[in-house]
């Protein structure tokens, strides 16, 4: 090797192995932990554009979803475009779910195993639930009398015995939960391939429910929970999947209506006019939209003249984006939504 090459190969391995047992010693880079977003959202003024030739959304008592791309799905009983309408994230109707059903009351989008998305909803007149691809396919049709017929309850007015489902969550595992909140207040849970499990909840103790409206799969916890909203008594409750009642979460709300789960927070829609956020140790951190006008709210009849940006008359669905800005969806005749931006 040449004589004055070697010097300078000597000098470069001492330098590297320095180097090396510097980085080694010195461990791992630190990670600096994100910033957590504050807990503030502000209302957007005239988010929904609706297409040519609708004057309203339409006669809305159902529920909001948000796919993974960001589309918002709303439910809607009547009008123009009923069923299942989708809008863009800034607000431009796309299409309607071809098929879908106009009673679906609660629905959620939920992503499978299989990483597909799909539409999973209880009809709240025919009583069968479905799964549909977000394009509108039936891929599972469980039919109402799944549910067994000891479990349905005789309507006062009818004298018939029948089911009013009116809400649904799918569980990490793939189980669909139901809840029978118009009637016997039961929550029913089936397979991923719709085959009967179980049936528990009700009017009696220890549940005591009073039109347990909405349910929500909460996944703050593990195991993860049933989250509900028991909507005449005021109550956020929550259950074990096997249907253990393990207590109240929030008392003395604006009968809630709706509720939706996003990492430690519980979005609640109160019918009565207000958004009540909870944490996951069921404390109030923040409270918007609400309506001082008795008259506006819990109806579906304020007309649109009188509707105010971010201020709520009768949340009736509630949905987080990714970016966690807030969908609501209202109780009403002429068809509602209202978008609140979370601070960045």
């Amino acid at each position: 090797m040449n004589r004055f090459l070697m010097p300078a190969l000597c000098s470069a391995s001492a330098f590297l192995l320095f180097a090396f047992t510097v980085i080694s010693c010195s461990g791992p880079a630190e990670v600096a932990e994100p910033t957590p977003k504050p807990l503030e959202w502000s209302p957007v003024a005239d988010w929904l554009q609706l297409p040519e030739g609708m004057e309203t959304l339409g006669a809305a008592h159902g529920d909001v979803a948000v796919a993974k791309n960001g589309d918002v799905y709303i439910s809607l009983t009547g009008g123009l475009r009923a069923g299942i309408q989708v809008y863009d994230a800034d607000g431009k109707f796309l299409r309607v779910v071809e098929g879908a059903p106009n009673d679906f009351h609660g629905f959620v989008i939920h992503e499978d195993t299989d990483g597909v998305e799909y539409i999973y909803g209880p009809r709240l007149s025919a009583g069968n639930i479905l799964k549909m691809t977000l394009d509108g396919e039936v891929v599972l049709d469980i039919p109402a009398d799944a549910i067994p017929k000891e479990y349905w309850k005789v309507h006062p007015k009818t004298k018939k015995a029948g089911i009013r489902l009116t809400a649904c969550d799918v569980a990490p595992n793939g189980d669909i939960f139901i809840t029978d909140g118009y009637s016997s207040d039961l929550i029913h849970r089936f397979s991923p391939t719709g085959q009967y499990l179980a049936t528990f909840g009700g009017k009696e103790a220890p549940y005591l429910f009073q039109t347990l409206h909405k349910i929500a799969i909460d996944t703050r916890f593990d195991p993860p929970r049933i989250v509900g909203v028991s909507r005449t008594d005021g109550r956020v409750v929550h259950l074990s999947l096997d249907g253990e009642f393990l207590g109240n979460v929030a008392t003395d709300l604006l009968k809630p209506a709706a509720l939706v789960v996003q990492d430690d927070l519980l979005a609640v829609g109160e019918i009565l006019g207000r958004v009540t956020f909870l944490d996951k140790e069921g404390n109030i951190v923040k409270q918007i939209g609400a309506n001082k006008n008795e008259d506006e709210v819990g109806t579906n009849k304020t007309e649109p003249e009188k509707w105010r940006t971010g201020i709520v008359n009768a949340p009736h669905g509630v949905a987080f984006n990714g970016d966690g800005d807030l969908f609501v969806t209202e109780y009403s005749l002429f068809g509602r939504i209202v978008k609140y931006d979370r601070a960045e």
